[in-house]
């Protein structure tokens, strides 16, 4: 967009001061991201994808909510910078929020060592921790079955069947180890479903990079893109972070000998979790932490396969193979957690 009118957006919200330059900002593929400046302060401004998250109401809604929690127990959050007319976000042909911006805060791509990777742990659980008093069941959910890893397998045994493209034949191990494994899937989804797993406030997307760190001492200062948080089991976050950041390799890595699942990795991030959440976690939930880790790698890798098999039609790629790719890694990953669950609970039995 020309900065005209970006600025004419900006004019429309309770900043401070006078708005004089927008530009793109950050990393991110969802929203298109912009930095704000006024004459007086910075600001996060951001086009919100109503592809991906339709619900530009309820999604605000839960941000607001969730924001406004965190903040009234002292925790250092997103701060929602309202409309002129009292809205949290502008509404048109698009739409519109903007965020106070965090000065003096830096986030990681990769951990660069076990230490960074316990603090986000500790960041996700002093989040998970300052919840676990608020009620889920208000908040909407932004996508639906999200985590529902049954439906997710449904839906990869749907695309394998339809195999448009012809492409299951380049991927049969693939395909072999996510069928074998259909049984391993709904356990989270059962427990959620008769109560003995709490639902809970989740972020849904718990990567390294949506923890700002403080840029001199490291230490977490807020977590960030809260536009996945609904309803569900904190067992997705502390997996999905473990998926991520307990690994050796980068999740599209081609050589799949550079892929190992990093047990001093789990602890540290382990280690900072507890240390923020252990009053919050319940003995069955702490059980499920291994699984979780090998749940979530799971899941994502049967939705890269998936997505493989339909032609490449949700995730971005940067080569024809890309989704392919992605699958080995997370299935490698899936498989080597699996190996190691009873060191898995070692570790977890230590810390409480």
């Amino acid at each position: 967009m020309e900065q005209k009118e970006l600025l004419a957006v900006a004019e429309k919200f309770c900043v401070e001061g006078t708005p004089v330059d927008a530009r793109p900002y950050g990393e991110g593929h969802i929203n298109r991201t912009y930095l704000l400046t006024t004459d007086k302060k910075r600001y996060i401004m951001q086009c919100m994808n109503t592809r991906v998250f339709p619900d530009s109401e309820g999604l605000m809604r839960n941000i607001v909510a969730v924001t406004e929690h965190l903040r009234s127990r002292g925790v250092e959050t997103l701060e929602v910078i309202p409309t002129k007319a009292g809205k949290s976000y502008l509404s048109g042909e698009k739409k519109w929020r903007v965020y106070a911006f965090i000065e003096g805060t830096v986030t990681y791509q990769i951990a660069p060592d076990e230490r960074v990777f316990g603090l986000s742990g500790y960041a996700f659980g002093q989040f998970q921790n300052y919840l676990a008093d608020f009620d889920a069941s208000v908040l909407t959910e932004a996508i639906p079955h999200f985590h529902d890893t049954p439906k997710r397998y449904r839906d990869f045994t749907r695309a394998l069947e339809e195999d448009k493209l012809g492409r299951s034949k380049s991927c049969q191990s693939e395909i072999a180890f996510v069928r074998s494994h259909a049984s391993t899937y709904s356990r989270i989804a059962e427990g959620l479903e008769r109560g003995g797993i709490p639902l809970r406030v989740t972020h849904n997307d718990t990567k390294l990079n949506n923890v700002l760190m403080d840029a001199e001492t490291n230490e977490p200062r807020a977590v960030i893109d809260l536009d996945t948080v609904m309803p569900g089991s904190l067992l997705y976050d502390f997996g999905d972070s473990i998926r991520f950041g307990a690994t050796t390799a980068a999740e599209d890595e081609r050589d799949l000998s550079l892929v190992e699942f990093s047990l001093p990795r789990f602890r540290a991030y382990a280690e900072g979790y507890f240390k923020a959440a252990r009053a919050s976690v319940t003995a069955e939930e702490a059980e499920l932490l291994p699984y979780g880790a090998y749940l979530m790698t799971a899941e994502c890798g049967m939705r890269f396969l998936a997505d493989y098999l339909e032609g490449d039609v949700y995730f971005a790629i940067k080569s024809p193979d890309h989704n392919l790719v992605r699958a080995r890694t997370q299935l490698k990953l899936a498989s080597q957690m699996e190996k190691n669950f009873s060191r898995m609970h070692d570790i977890i039995a230590s810390l409480l």
